[in-house]
């Protein structure tokens, strides 16, 4: 019997982008499994929707409606339950709306994870999809769309920090190695179902932004593998759906949840410099990050205004 992979998209006002994501996995090589495309509307102010053509060219859909924003990790964990009750899955794999995928992601991820039950998540190589790099004008035309965005993940305890390894290096193929990372990237992710039934899902009190930092951090404290996967390829458009870099909104949720991460996984000597932070926040700190911090101090979580 064929194993089973159900793909969640979360779509928020995006529905231009998040229909050529549909249309790139419409390509995708597949052998040993089936798999189903559950896309979540996430509180979009217009209601997205497929015409016949569409869904005629892309049968393997499922589109569910959230009425509310639930965020990144409200709306993959309403996927996840979706395909728990409908599909059985074996595998989860979350993919943002505003990605193009190679016709060999998935089967990559698949292959990787069928073969090791320890691996517990496992993340593709994502570049910047062309056109949409940081530093845009500092690459020539055919470095464009060989930028990459996430070839493993760090903590760094010392600097409150978690860092895409390699972000903005063009790729000169020294980032090939199938390695163990520190954290999986909720852009391209793939779960084994012995992670929900273990460690469950992602926290909704992240709403945006480090969930899947911290949910990394939970697989790797019950005993599994975080692993990077090569061989599967992904381009990511920039922050679509959240204003881009930068952004108050960005600043908010980063901000607030940079400190809540810190708080509930690092050492003791690390939740001292985020204290020290705080006031450093309070003291000189924008209007985003200043509620940031006051949010966080009274617990205050999940979906907030932040401007």
């Amino acid at each position: 019997m064929k194993n089973h992979i159900s793909i969640i998209i979360v779509n928020y006002n995006t529905p231009d982008d998040t229909k050529a994501t549909i249309q790139s996995l419409s390509e995708i090589n597949h052998s040993g499994f089936d798999y189903r495309i559950v896309v979540v509307d996430n509180g979009s102010k217009e209601l997205l929707s497929f015409n016949k053509i569409f869904r005629k060219n892309n049968p393997k859909i499922d589109l569910l409606r959230s009425e509310s924003n639930l965020g990144f990790s409200g709306g993959n964990n309403l996927g996840i339950q979706h395909a728990i009750d409908h599909y059985d899955s074996d595998y989860y794999l979350l993919l943002n709306s505003d990605t193009i995928v190679d016709k060999d992601f998935l089967q990559a991820l698949y292959d990787m994870m069928k073969k090791d039950p320890k691996i517990g998540l496992a993340s593709s190589k994502i570049y910047f999809h062309k056109g949409y790099e940081y530093f845009v004008d500092s690459y020539s035309e055919t470095e464009k769309h060989h930028v990459l965005w996430y070839v493993g993940g760090k903590v760094d305890w010392t600097n409150l920090l978690s860092y895409h390894i390699g972000i903005d290096e063009v790729d000169r193929g020294h980032f090939n190695l199938v390695r163990e990372t520190d954290y999986a990237t909720g852009c391209s992710m793939m779960i084994s179902r012995e992670v929900i039934e273990r460690v469950g899902r992602l926290d909704d009190r992240f709403f945006l932004y480090s969930e899947d930092v911290d949910f990394s951090l939970r697989v790797h404290k019950a005993g599994l593998k975080v692993m990077y996967c090569p061989e599967s390829v992904v381009y990511h458009k920039i922050g679509r759906s959240t204003g881009g870099a930068g952004s108050p909104l960005q600043q908010y949720y980063q901000t607030r949840n940079r400190l809540f991460l810190t708080f509930r996984h690092a050492p003791m000597r690390s939740k001292l410099t985020a204290l020290h932070l705080i006031f450093d926040i309070i003291r000189s700190g924008n209007k985003s990050e200043r509620k940031a911090v006051l949010d966080l101090l009274i617990r205050r979580m999940g979906k907030q205004a932040f401007i």
